[in-house]
């Protein structure tokens, strides 16, 4: 009988403790006249940011395992401001799940975002562009670019722009939300070994043969043509005044190419006026018809 009795005041023991946890539990926080909350509810919101917290460190470490060292600095100042973005959207959207009436807030968070986006439509491409650019590897440091007719050696490439040094050492601030409005040319995606030209047109009449071997011979006697692969000549039309041909060759550093190129013309032109080939330039007949009076 004793027994018994121990036994029932043991069991009376822990539903009274089981209901002391449920009353703390269900004890509700006023914040505000609309807005109340339990402890329980607390402890969801609190499970949910750490759970939160796990896979947002997990994610980070997917997207920066194979970047550069000063690639992932970068990268964490961005993660640090979306992370704080995730965790006010998770905070509302668990609060409202358990029952928490949160629609002033929520209209009051939406408003903000977007005054906020519209002030900072550009700030906020330019910064996703450049994670793009830190995360798909599209261009480095030293890579050669021409975006929008301009061509820059990569020097820097922060969130918000790329610093580039044109061919004349000026420096170029390109704002990064370009590279996802434009086509973006990347000379040396492949190598700093570029295929480059020189155009040039001749007199009708002329020996093409002869034209051929001096457009060859005025690019192999360059220092900075490669012999490998071979220069080539193509005939490109008969043009309106003249025959135009193309000379196509090989170079090794694609940022210097302006200078090759201007000594190659000297060349061909030199080599033009010692063989009696003519370079013409556009003409007209104006045939001036009077009429009688």
């Amino acid at each position: 009988m004793a027994q018994d009795i121990e036994h029932i005041e043991e069991k009376i023991t822990e539903s009274s403790i089981w209901i002391n946890v449920k009353e703390f539990l269900g004890m509700h926080l006023d914040i505000g006249k609309d807005i109340s909350i339990s402890i329980f509810d607390i402890l969801v919101v609190i499970t949910v940011i750490f759970i939160t917290t796990i896979l947002l460190r997990l994610a980070l470490r997917l997207i920066t395992r194979k970047l550069p060292p000063d690639d992932k600095g970068k990268f964490s100042v961005v993660y640090g401001y979306f992370r704080w973005l995730v965790y006010i959207i998770i905070l509302l959207v668990t609060l409202h799940s358990v029952g928490v009436n949160v629609t002033a807030v929520f209209a009051a968070s939406a408003a903000l975002l977007i005054g906020i986006g519209l002030a900072l439509q550009t700030l906020f491409q330019d910064i996703i562009s450049g994670v793009f650019i830190l995360v798909d590897q599209t261009v480095h440091v030293g890579d050669i670019i021409e975006i929008e007719g301009k061509v820059g050696r990569v020097e820097e490439i922060k969130l918000r722009t790329t610093r580039a040094v044109t061919i004349d050492n000026k420096v170029l601030i390109i704002p990064n939300h370009l590279y996802l409005e434009n086509s973006l040319y990347n000379w040396t995606q492949n190598g700093t070994i570029t295929r480059e030209n020189v155009t040039v047109g001749v007199a009708y009449g002329s020996d093409v043969q002869l034209v051929k071997k001096l457009l060859l011979q005025a690019a192999r006697t360059h220092d900075a043509v490669i012999s490998e692969p071979e220069p080539t000549v193509v005939f490109t039309e008969f043009g309106d005044s003249s025959l135009n041909f193309k000379l196509v060759f090989t170079l090794a550093d694609s940022f210097t190419a302006q200078h090759p190129k201007s000594d190659i013309r000297f060349e061909i032109d030199k080599l033009f006026r010692e063989n009696n080939v003519t370079i013409p330039f556009p003409q007209r007949d104006i045939h001036i018809i009077s009429k009688e009076k």
